[in-house]
């Protein structure tokens, strides 16, 4: 993960990401509260050492780190390990939190991730150290994770590149018949094309009525004039996902329509306005809201104004109403307003920004003219 990488497409390669000291910057931020702690999330396991398998866990402790998976990723450890210049003592055992367990004895308090690990598993640690001895830690590798490295923000700029790219070239390509599912299976084979290594998440598509579910998912339904249309995408680079949603009429608006997409694009744009170093999330989501509220549109923006993306699409910080934070220069952040009604459909404009000291740089650039250049097949 550590190694410069090449774009297969042309494009210049990318800065190598700082994975060997992030395990430091945990330990500061739970050393008072164990005497070691295991980290069983993937994603956490992934950010902390660039092990990239699906059975793995990692024990940070003031001495350094040990990481558990099993046979089949024996040599991939060790490979990924040395890419990413991360020192760790491997051990290989199926049960590797049970490996983990083994390793941390009698003696000393274990954090566990208390937001990933399931009951039957505390409870075992419990059964076996004691419940003295097992306390719970809650998102500290996500924390540190929320402040990108020059590797990182790269790899999140390329994935936005990508899902540009893919979007203008699938829109001004569409056959005169096609429906939702066509139109983000496109979409989705541009990117992977283009050099992405996968989607970072399954591709929305949805038109008319349909787009008024803000978490649609691609039907049969064909493009009709008339309609609205909403789609949200995103690429991944190196587990680094894109997130971007634009909002299209198809043919033309309604007064109704354009009303909804008026004041969705007013409060989008006052949200991001709002981004930068030192600004609490509510505060950008009470931006966007105040917007749609003087219309009369507040009732319908039913989720979130953003969250933070990386090696998950959703990552904190989050940009709500509840548990507010303060961003910091190089977050990266999506903000994503938008209105929707029953029968009709819905709207959102969605863009990721990467948070600057004194605001913010858009990563995701496709534009936003919501004219939809596509006539049916007569």
């Amino acid at each position: 993960m550590a190694e410069n990488t090449a774009d297969d497409h042309g494009g210049t390669r990318m800065p190598p990401m700082e994975v060997a000291g992030r395990a430091a910057r945990v330990w500061a931020a739970v050393a008072d509260r164990c005497d070691l702690f295991i980290v069983t999330k993937p994603a956490n396991v992934r950010w902390l050492t660039g092990f990239t398998g699906s059975n793995g866990a990692v024990m940070v402790t003031a001495d350094g780190l040990t990481v558990a998976t099993d046979a089949r990723y024996g040599e991939q450890v060790v490979q990924q390990l040395d890419e990413a210049s991360v020192d760790a003592t491997v051990v290989t055992q199926r049960d590797v939190l049970g490996a983990m367990l083994d390793i941390a004895g009698q003696q000393a308090t274990v954090g566990l991730e208390s937001h990933h690990v399931t009951w039957q598993q505390r409870e075992r640690a419990v059964d076996l150290l004691g419940p003295e001895s097992v306390v719970p830690v809650e998102r500290a590798v996500e924390r540190a994770r929320e402040t990108k490295d020059a590797g990182e923000l790269a790899r999140l700029s390329r994935a936005a590149s990508i899902a540009d790219r893919a979007l203008g070239s699938v829109l001004a390509d569409l056959p005169g018949s096609v429906t939702e599912r066509m139109i983000a299976r496109r979409l989705e084979a541009t990117m992977i094309d283009l050099g992405a290594d996968d989607v970072s998440f399954p591709t929305i598509v949805a038109a008319g009525p349909n787009s008024a579910r803000p978490h649609a998912v691609p039907s049969d339904r064909e493009l009709a004039l008339g309609d609205l249309l909403v789609i949200d995408m995103g690429a991944a680079v190196d587990g680094y996902g894109s997130d971007m949603t634009r909002t299209f009429a198809v043919g033309s608006f309604t007064v109704e329509t354009e009303t909804m997409y008026r004041a969705v694009e007013a409060a989008q744009r006052a949200g991001v306005a709002r981004v930068a170093a030192g600004v609490t999330t509510d505060a950008i989501d009470a931006a966007c809201r105040a917007v749609l509220a003087e219309r009369g549109l507040a009732e319908e923006f039913v989720h979130g104004t953003g969250h933070g993306i990386g090696l998950e699409i959703h990552e904190t910080p989050f940009l709500g109403k509840t548990d507010p934070a303060e961003l910091r220069a190089d977050h990266v952040v999506t903000v994503e307003p938008g209105v929707y009604r029953a029968g009709v459909g819905g709207v959102r404009i969605e863009d990721s920004v990467v948070v600057t000291a004194d605001g913010c740089r858009p990563i995701t650039n496709s534009p936003k003219d919501p004219t939809l250049g596509w006539r049916p097949a007569r």
